[in-house]
């Protein structure tokens, strides 16, 4: 932006005129795209060092029109600095030289009119400075975004707990407030009839026994109950296939609804860091809030969005187990905040937050990958859902 007008009044009239116009023109149409789409195009430029070289290719057609004395000059630092980012030292150091290179084709061009070469040599070093500044920003977001993401793996660690600490408080307020009642009956009604056995009718000892008997079997089925939740909602050592039951809610949902949905599971990239194929265990209390999740997520699609199918998927992606509801609907409004969610009244949307933030879960709503519709993508660390190694095992269940 600040060269063109340097690089234009150099220019003669005619073609090489449009074809600076065309160059700056296309560099901010790329660059907006860049800015705009990052997560679409990112990749791509991550993939293909070789695309950052049309940057270089325009800014060199720029130096030779405009001279490397003008600001033009100052805007070759920007491309090893962004190599640096991108690809690290070595590719710092390829397009470091590419720059320096085109700073020296550029000065060859104007030698006669620019003189000494000491401005050209300061850019030079410019560039060479600013791919190592580059390179270590690079690292520095690398250690930062790993230590961010260890960070959030205790999170949802501290967060699975917690849900599956609430779920035993549960299960002991039930046990409290129906076992133990039923047995203090028991225990009173057995008392009554020991201590007036000898002076009632055997009519009445028979009725009374009756009684203790039912509440017997009463309290054995609240108890067996209750160990069975117990034994279900443990946390690591039993859990759900969540997958599975993902798949029972997706089909449940299209029978009920009549409504197109589908459910796969996606397999791992063979470069994927996470674990081995297969749907881990999950811990009931998780499941539970994960499967609300996905169920009102369809929900809001059928009744808002007027989608012709729903799109469902669970599956273990780098590292983490991601959840995907995308419906090809007319989708949420743009900018949306939390705000907006509780001032709209889209509460379903804001439990959902809600319940992602209860796990220790990510939930990202929005277009996707897709260029229309809305997907529910929700993201759980696997470190904080999958079994401990038997070495970090408590002494209470390594004694079991």
């Amino acid at each position: 932006a600040i060269g063109a007008p340097f690089a234009l009044n150099r220019t003669a009239g005619g073609f090489a005129a449009w074809l600076v116009g065309g160059a700056v023109l296309l560099t901010f149409l790329v660059s907006y795209a860049l800015l705009r789409d990052w997560e679409r195009f990112g990749p791509l430029v991550l993939r293909h060092p070789s695309l950052l070289a049309g940057d270089v290719l325009f800014l060199a057609l720029l130096l030779l029109t405009a001279t490397p004395n003008s600001p033009v000059g100052y805007a070759t630092v920007s491309t090893p600095l962004l190599a640096g980012l991108l690809y690290g030292w070595r590719g710092a150091g390829v397009f470091t030289g590419f720059q320096i290179l085109v700073l020296a084709g550029a000065y060859s061009a104007w030698a006669q009119k620019l003189g000494s070469p000491a401005s050209t040599l300061l850019l030079a070093g410019f560039c060479v400075a600013a791919g190592v500044v580059g390179v270590t920003l690079r690292n520095l977001m690398f250690h930062f975004g790993t230590a961010s993401q260890a960070l959030s793996e205790a999170r949802s660690r501290l967060a699975v707990a917690d849900a599956v600490e609430a779920e035993r408080t549960r299960l002991a307020r039930e046990m409290h407030d129906s076992v133990a009642k039923t047995l203090h009956g028991l225990a009173l009604a057995a008392d009554g009839l020991a201590a007036s056995a000898d002076r009632m009718d055997p009519m009445t000892v028979r009725h009374q026994a009756a009684q203790v008997a039912g509440s017997a079997r009463k309290a054995a089925a609240e108890s067996r109950e209750i160990l069975s939740d117990l034994r279900r909602e443990s946390g690591y050592g039993a859990g759900v296939d969540l997958g599975a039951r993902l798949a029972e809610h997706v089909a449940d949902f299209a029978a009920r609804t009549g409504l197109r949905a589908a459910f796969s599971s996606p397999s791992p990239s063979p470069s994927s860091s996470g674990p081995a194929p297969g749907s881990p265990l999950v811990p009931q209390a998780v499941a539970r809030h994960a499967l609300t999740i996905a169920s009102e997520a369809m929900e809001n699609a059928r009744r808002h969005a007027d989608p012709t199918r729903l799109d469902v998927s669970a599956g273990t992606v780098d590292g983490t187990y991601r959840i995907s509801v995308y419906d090809d609907g007319r989708g949420l409004p743009p900018s949306l905040s939390l705000d907006d969610l509780r001032r709209t009244g889209h509460f379903g949307l804001l439990g959902m937050v809600e319940r992602a933030a209860q796990i220790g879960a990510r939930i990202r709503i929005g277009r996707g990958d897709a260029s229309r519709g809305t997907e529910v993508r929700l993201e759980l660390p696997l470190a904080a859902i999958t079994r401990p190694q038997a070495g970090d095992a408590s002494p209470d269940r390594e004694g079991a």
